[in-house]
């Protein structure tokens, strides 16, 4: 007879996260020794396709816990009676691993972190590095306090502040190494000053044409920085940065049969090259059958949905669909690169996605 089911373990956790190369042997060690349940409150949700789930039970609760999963830690800004829309959590342990990974930190750096969030994340920093030398901002008074309370309980003092985290930190002067745990629609130039010549910023960007993607940044002696895409990464946006789903779109629909399948529209790759030609073009997408349906809209009232197999209505001035469709055969012309291949360059000026080298800047489409 089989007994019960078990409920998953973080040693497991953290074995699964080393068996697919996601730790080194030293960031091994911290993660044992940081239990994410320390840092996860009793009321979560987990994150559902179009909802969030209330989680009920102890055994629930640490099957979520020690999983590979988001676990959702606040909703609606913590606003009684709101939608429902998740806008805090503890983040994948995997990707908490990989951002710590690319984040490269060595004995006797700085470190500032953007979203303090449960804490998780700064008490894995402390362990790795010392209390003295983390510092983290959290905008949400609540959350700030709750967290701080996890750290304290779990034995961790780093510096702590509640404030905007696209501000500069009053008086900490330069710092070896920033990352940020919620999503970026650009990278503040402000962020950049405070992280020496030499010195890694890691963080979540989440543009109008693409949901997320991580970027690893190293600052240059002038002040810009510099450095490739890693691969997706979905994070709760900072509330500064939060983009509206559509623009409102205008004039009567128009159909016609669809020349691309909207999926492609989904691949990474092809989204940062997109957004780049196509700045100022908004993006969502669901599950459709055995496929997906996409809306994408402009600020001029071009509108345009499509679902696979099926044809694509087109609203507002131009021809917005056609604009995609040139876009896709633009990036088929350059191989179909993948997201790797892609960097980002920052300055005083803004931000500039770049192909294979900063100097091959993608430039908007002509109008």
């Amino acid at each position: 007879m089989s007994g019960a089911p078990q409920v998953p373990t973080y040693p497991a956790l953290v074995q699964e996260l080393a068996d697919r190369g996601l730790l080194t042997a030293r960031w091994r060690q911290v993660f044992d020794a940081v239990p994410r349940s320390r840092f996860v409150p009793a009321d979560v949700w987990r994150q559902l396709p179009d909802r969030c789930e209330p989680v009920v039970g102890t055994d629930a609760w640490l099957a979520l816990v020690n999983s590979d999963e988001p676990v959702v830690t606040q909703l609606d800004d913590g606003a009684e009676d709101g939608p429902g829309i998740a806008t805090s959590s503890n983040s994948m342990p995997s990707m908490v691993a990989r951002m710590l990974g690319l984040l490269d930190v060595e004995d006797g750096q700085r470190v500032l972190e953007i979203g303090t969030g449960t804490g998780y994340v700064s008490a894995l920093l402390c362990e790795r590095l010392g209390d003295d030398l983390v510092h983290s901002v959290e905008l949400d008074p609540v959350v700030a306090h709750q967290s701080a309370d996890a750290l304290a309980q779990a034995g961790y003092r780093p510096h702590l502040r509640v404030g905007d985290g696209e501000q500069p930190w009053p008086g900490l002067g330069l710092v070896d190494r920033l990352i940020a745990t919620c999503a970026l629609r650009y990278v503040p130039y402000a962020l950049l000053r405070q992280v020496r010549p030499g010195g890694i910023v890691v963080a979540p960007l989440a543009r109008e044409f693409w949901s997320g993607a991580l970027v690893r940044l190293q600052v240059q002696a002038n002040g810009t920085a510099v450095g490739p895409f890693c691969g997706g990464a979905t994070y709760m946006p900072m509330r500064a940065h939060r983009l509206p789903d559509l623009h409102d779109v205008h004039g009567k629909g128009r159909s016609r049969a669809a020349g691309l399948d909207p999926a492609r529209l989904l691949d990474l790759g092809f989204a940062l090259f997109a957004g780049a030609r196509l700045p100022g073009v908004r993006l969502i997408h669901k599950g459709a059958g055995e496929g997906v349906q996409v809306w994408v809209t402009r600020e001029d009232g071009a509108g345009a949905t499509a679902a696979t197999g099926e044809e694509v209505w087109q609203y507002g001035p131009g021809f917005l669909w056609e604009e995609i469709e040139q876009t896709w055969w633009e990036y088929e012309t350059e191989g179909r690169p993948d997201a790797e291949q892609f960097g980002l360059t920052v300055t005083d000026r803004g931000q500039q996605v770049w192909l294979r080298d900063p100097s091959e800047v993608i430039r908007p489409a002509k109008a």
